[in-house]
């Protein structure tokens, strides 16, 4: 009997995202401008596929070749033939919509693989029975033969991304271990080079291991290039190893990319638009950071566009270690009656920075009001879709520049909509407040998380000329009564320093903020809430806090001792801080279920949240952002590393509570979008069920132009590095 947690049951929740009227308001020049964006991005998400794992791209590829040419109405007939009852050939359908929703087959949130929930030889049946099988039989076979093992493998290091012995990773060979990544950071720090959009791979050579850094980019030749200045490419040696710097990582694709983009720009808005495209076609052609940064600072300048978008390597989750971005790329229409709600907030962030809890020299000198608006996603190419983002992620451009936030208004409306039967953890009383106010209470909390929580707090730097960003003989940590005695150095960043923990630390810090500012009657009346209801919002928001924190014990492995996804373990993290506030402000106890199973209840007095809740998080957000400000890694890790901690001893046995959390997990719902295309001159929206069998369709029809060519390039790609994941 295969453990749950590495199927998605056939009852998953699958919402289309709906973005009509968004689209339908646009003008023809808008709607092109989507259009081309919207092929850039898709494309550029197929290269997810070849940064999660050895198998995705060619699971993608057998599962398009089979759906390109029957309709999941035809299919269940085959199906049928075949011997596979109505439940499997579901599984079948919502294993494929899995694959195509995550882009790979491990899980966007949680990193855990997922398998078929049907058995092997049921779904051998049906691929040989399909008509692409029947028309290109060796073909076939061989996709086939060279995926379905690793479709079903749960082998103890397969079973999650890790690095090394902790799992599967196709960001590292995988002969690297943690001690690769440390050196290879420490290279490219040498040589101030981003890791966001490289992997590396590791070789013997005559006995001395060399190690490759490739670069993603259309361009192959490692030499400088019409339109570069210089490259960064070459032979070095490096702490007595040897490193080589090469272009051409998903080639292909980032020539595809790069095509949509100069088509996108004939029909940009305004000069930003025009140079943001310009910069990060070069970008993607060359492997350049720098000219991502520069695109990154034409899209700050760009306020208020009715099209929103960003594209790139972005989020560096999903690296075991930390610093390397996986592709996303996004389009969506600026919904104008929730960004004024956002628009207040950043007017009010002035004076709701000084109320945070560290010191007013560890917040940035100036606060750079950056845009923020609530859209309606017409496109989100990656892994998953979140609720709220702020970018860039260039700690040099947040820290001087500015940034943008953004709230996903279609992906909340239907990602947070809980049915009461299936609400977990929570007493019955408590539960008709929760349905009526997770949304509202969850659109403060992203409104302050993404705004106020990653758009705050100081970095300490010393640059490469010596010159300090404050006055080191005069700021005192308030945590030690001490001058300041640690800072960033050179090219040094937040991710490099913090590595492994950077991700989940950030997120916790931004959490804490929203907990804390959500207590402010001025932000809550932003957002319309006033009175009782104002006390009800900031209640569910804590209670949904504490609830997640439990919930997020689905997300750790006991046997290597680590967490597989940031924001639940960021979430568990304040759990442990609540609960230890004490004073009975959280209660979490076992119970047993009325279908006689082991459960959980999570309880959280109001009355002590503006006092001991408030005082807790004021403590320790002020301790996450000294340890983060002054690069002091040891403090932060000794800190978040302790809270992060799961045991079966003292207070609350977690991982007795980790058991009764998988026992009742309801799997993450996975979204259904649209297409567009050009029809004369116009721009089409092509919609689809909010169904496996919807989700699907509009994966094979999103690349039907060129649909034989792209998987070929797929294959070869990954066909190309196949012998270096063993």
């Amino acid at each position: 009997m295969v453990d749950s947690q590495y199927y998605l049951p056939n009852d998953i929740g699958i919402s289309a995202l709906d973005c009509r009227e968004a689209f339908r308001l646009l003008s023809p020049q808008e709607k092109m401008y989507a259009h081309y964006l919207s092929r850039a991005a898709w494309y550029g998400g197929l290269v997810v596929l070849l940064q999660t794992s050895p198998e995705s791209a060619n699971i993608f590829v057998l599962l398009q070749k089979i759906f390109r040419k029957q309709t999941d109405e035809e299919l269940e007939q085959v199906a049928k033939a075949a011997g596979l009852s109505s439940d499997e050939y579901q599984a079948f359908l919502v294993y494929a919509a899995g694959l195509y929703a995550n882009m790979g087959n491990y899980k966007s949130f949680g990193d855990t693989k997922f398998i078929p929930n049907l058995p092997k030889d049921k779904l051998e049946a049906l691929v040989r029975a399909s008509q692409a099988f029947q028309e290109n039989p060796a073909e076939m076979e061989a996709l086939w033969s060279s995926s379905s093992g690793l479709i079903y493998s749960l082998e103890d290091r397969q079973k999650q991304l890790g690095l090394g012995d902790k799992g599967i990773t196709t960001y590292f060979s995988g002969n690297c271990c943690l001690e690769d990544a440390e050196l290879a950071q420490r290279f490219l720090d040498s040589k101030k080079l981003s890791a966001y959009n490289t992997r590396l791979f590791k070789r013997d050579n005559g006995g001395k291991p060399s190690y490759e850094v490739r670069l993603a980019s259309a361009v192959q030749k490692d030499c400088a290039v019409d339109g570069e200045s210089g490259s960064s490419c070459g032979s070095f040696n490096f702490e007595d190893k040897e490193f080589i710097v090469k272009r051409g990582d998903y080639s292909p694709l980032m020539e595809k990319v790069c095509h949509y983009l100069q088509q996108a720009q004939a029909y940009a808005a305004n000069e930003n638009q025009k140079k943001m495209l310009e910069e990060y076609r070069r970008s993607f052609e060359f492997g350049s950071i720098e000219a991502h940064k520069e695109g990154s600072r034409f899209w700050i300048k760009d306020k208020g566009p009715i099209v929103e978008s960003y594209i790139g390597f972005i989020e560096s989750y999903r690296d075991p270690f930390g610093s390397r971005g996986e592709f996303e790329g996004f389009v969506a229409v600026v919904n104008k009656a929730m960004s004024e709600r956002f628009a207040k907030l950043v007017s009010s962030a002035e004076v709701l920075l000084p109320e945070l809890p560290w010191p007013q020299e560890f917040e940035k000198d100036t606060f750079l009001k950056p845009d923020f608006t609530s859209l309606d996603v017409l496109t989100f190419a990656g892994s998953g879709i979140p609720a709220g983002i702020n970018i860039p992620n260039y700690d040099d451009i947040r820290q001087s520049e500015g940034f943008k936030n953004v709230s996903l208004g279609n992906v909340l409306a239907v990602a947070y909509a809980t049915q009461k039967d299936k609400l977990t953890f929570l007493e019955e009383k408590d539960k008709d407040l929760f349905i009526k106010w997770k949304g509202p209470s969850f659109e403060v909390q992203v409104g302050l998380h993404e705004l106020l929580g990653h758009g705050s707090g100081k970095l300490f730097v010393q640059d490469d000329g010596g010159k300090f960003n404050f006055d080191q003989s005069k700021v005192v940590n308030p945590e030690t009564g001490e001058r300041v005695s640690s800072w960033y150095r050179g090219s040094e960043t937040w991710d490099s320093k913090f590595s492994t923990i950077a991700s989940t630390y950030e997120e916790c810090r931004a959490e804490c903020v929203g907990l804390y500012l959500c207590l402010n009657k001025q932000v809550l009346s932003i957002f319309g809430h006033d009175a009782q209801d104002a006390e009800d919002v900031v209640y569910v928001n804590w209670l949904s806090m504490v609830r997640a924190g439990l919930l997020g014990l689905e997300f750790y492995t006991p046997e290597s001792k680590s967490w597989r996804q940031a924001h639940m373990q960021a979430r568990f993290v304040i759990l442990r801080v609540l609960l230890e506030a004490g004073e009975g402000l959280v209660g979490l106890e076992e119970v047993t279920g009325q279908d006689g199973k082991p459960d959980a209840r999570v309880t959280l007095d109001r009355s002590k949240i503006n006092t001991v809740g408030k005082n807790a998080i004021h403590r320790f957000l002020c301790k996450l952002q000294v340890f983060k400000s002054t690069a002091d890694v040891e403090g932060g890790r000794a800190l978040y590393e302790g809270y992060s901690a799961v045991g079966d001893t003292g207070a609350h046995n977690f991982l007795r509570l980790r058991e009764t959390v998988l026992l009742r997990k309801e799997a993450r719902k996975m979204f259904v979008q649209a297409n567009t295309r050009i029809s004369g001159e116009s721009v089409e929206l092509v919609e689809y069920e909010g169904s496996a069998a919807g989700l699907i369709r509009s994966f094979t029809e999103r690349f039907q132009d060129d649909a034989e060519h792209l998987e070929v390039t797929l294959l070869d790609l990954n066909k190309t590095d196949a012998s270096c994941w063993c």
